[in-house]
């Protein structure tokens, strides 16, 4: 080979790279709070599910409107009873170094889910499964009598407890993800860390700079590698949303998963379809630490809650069209019909107010005698606004409120752990069923961050759940929500509504009620 064929080539060559570098499909994402990690069972946020999904895949996943679609598992049978599923793996399925996916690795993710000793905060949420609770009560120490056993390399049986009408749903959750046995048995807490993890996504983990990003590509060992139009996402932490919009106007950004509502209306006139607002199975609430005084006073509790002018939240604060929230289970949920609301729902705000200060009065707080207490939020503009507005509508009642904003992961850690007040919260439903908020005030749950305990709502909804009639079953969980909001078990605000910014090069992007959109279905134009 003489030179100028040596530098002719070359020459080729680096173009080709630099042509490939240009054409590269990368995609941006302004996600929010800070991942805590990337093992699927130690998440709890929108903004790790969106990370969690792209690189690992469950039994059922999600196509682009979030129905269940066949993940790992080809086909699935249901016993008459609906208690017993049968799972078929698809042929040659990989982790991202080459190895088997098996249905052994489902079995093995499924009980250190459950085992008590890894204190996974979403664990409850696969309690359907025969005798995940006793196991991860400590009542059963034998991981071997979970309902979940491989048949053989490709067939996995999971049996329920109760058939459970919701439960492909909840196999879409990161909860139910395989985990490679072979890594985290050989690597320990350390499996997770870039340069040990390997996944069975559409991508995989290469980058990983907490407080920054987390940067994946197409993991070619998945079955549909050949058809991703994206090359790899890059997920960037970020929670000031003025920021991130000013990011995404000089094109750093093509996708924004939040906004500051004060720029929808100049969004609209200025950025024509790209900022999305469509239904979202959500709701936003806040919580009273009732396991102390005086908030363990329902009198007070309750006064907070009428005291708050809900319809002016959505169209005036937000500006988004967000819907006053006086139900725990948002409506349109499936197999619940109509939620049960509180009492006093449809009062003018002038009543309610009154009736606030009324009940304040009787529990010893007053202009006179002022209740202190202290409003704790994660760090965001939009909930700034909410927070300013609800402690300006207290005022009239004596109520004095310190504002304590920290960053989002801070901030559930202190939820998690009791050291709150009053918090803002925030819930997306993670399956589509009233369980998935209901659960929520359970004693003992975790997310049950303001401590609330009734053994009549625990009882029905243990009650709910062993009933196989959906009607039947949707009455006994309407009891359980009517005596939570009886007893203001938390602060139900608003019903979210999904705010997203999408740059006009990307395709495939379809608005749903879960608010999910993996990669994996978006495509860029050039």
């Amino acid at each position: 080979m003489n030179q100028f064929t040596k530098k002719f080539l070359a020459s080729a060559m680096l173009g080709t790279l630099l042509a490939f570098s240009a054409h590269a499909a990368t995609l941006n994402i302004h996600n929010g709070g800070d991942p805590q990690s990337l093992d699927p069972q130690k998440l709890s946020g929108d903004w790790e599910n969106r990370i969690a999904g792209d690189i690992f895949e469950g039994l059922v996943t999600e196509d682009a409107k979030d129905n269940p679609v066949p993940g790992q598992a080809e086909s699935w049978t249901i016993s008459p009873d609906g208690k017993i599923y049968t799972f078929k793996l698809r042929d040659g399925i990989k982790w991202s170094d080459g190895q088997s996916v098996t249905a052994g690795d489902f079995v093995f993710a499924f009980q250190r889910l459950v085992d008590p000793k890894n204190a996974a905060d979403y664990a409850y949420l696969q309690f359907t499964i025969k005798n995940a609770e006793k196991i991860n009560k400590g009542e059963i120490t034998d991981l071997n009598q979970l309902g979940v056993k491989a048949i053989d390399d490709k067939t996995l049986e999971i049996t329920l407890e109760n058939p459970t009408p919701y439960f492909l749903n909840a196999l879409m959750h990161y909860t139910a993800y395989p985990l490679p046995k072979h890594v985290v048995e050989a690597k320990g807490q350390d499996w997770v860390k870039i340069g040990n993890i390997v996944t069975n996504g559409p991508y995989k983990p290469v980058e990983w700079v907490p407080g920054s990003h987390v940067t994946t590509v197409k993991n070619d060992q998945w079955y549909g590698a050949k058809d991703l139009k994206i090359d790899g996402a890059k997920f960037f932490v970020l929670e000031d949303q003025e920021a991130a919009l000013k990011r995404y106007r000089a094109g750093e950004f093509d996708i924004l998963t939040d906004f500051p509502t004060d720029q929808y209306e100049w969004m609209k006139k200025n950025l024509p379809g790209q900022a999305h607002v469509a239904p979202f199975s959500g709701l936003y609430y806040y919580v009273i630490n009732s396991s102390k005084p005086p908030f363990a006073d329902k009198r007070v509790r309750q006064a907070l809650s009428m005291a708050i002018n809900r319809e002016v939240i959505g169209p005036q604060i937000l500006g988004t069209g967000e819907l006053p929230a006086y139900s725990w289970v948002p409506p349109g949920t499936a197999n619940y019909g109509e939620p049960a609301y509180v009492s006093w729902k449809d009062l003018p705000y002038k009543d309610k107010v009154e009736e606030a200060k009324k009940l304040l009065k009787e529990a010893g707080f007053g202009p006179d005698h002022p209740l202190t207490a202290e409003l704790k939020y994660n760090t965001n503009d939009n909930h700034k606004r909410i927070a300013v507005a609800i402690a300006s509508m207290w005022k009239p009642l004596g109520v004095n409120v310190e504002l304590v904003n920290a960053e989002t992961k801070v901030h559930y850690d202190q939820l998690q752990r009791g050291e709150v007040q009053i918090g803002r919260a925030g819930w997306l439903a993670d399956y589509n069923d009233p369980d998935n908020f209901l659960n929520l005030l359970v004693t003992g749950v975790q997310m049950n961050y303001g401590r609330w305990s009734n053994p009549e709502y625990d009882k029905l909804i243990k009650d709910g759940n062993a009933e196989t009639d959906l009607k039947k079953r949707a009455e006994i969980f309407k009891k359980a929500e009517q005596l939570a909001l009886d007893d203001s078990a938390a602060l139900p605000i608003y019903y979210y509504v999904s705010k997203n910014v999408v740059s006009p090069k990307i395709e495939g992007f379809v608005d749903n009620i879960q608010d999910i959109h993996r990669t994996r279905w978006l495509s860029m134009k050039e």
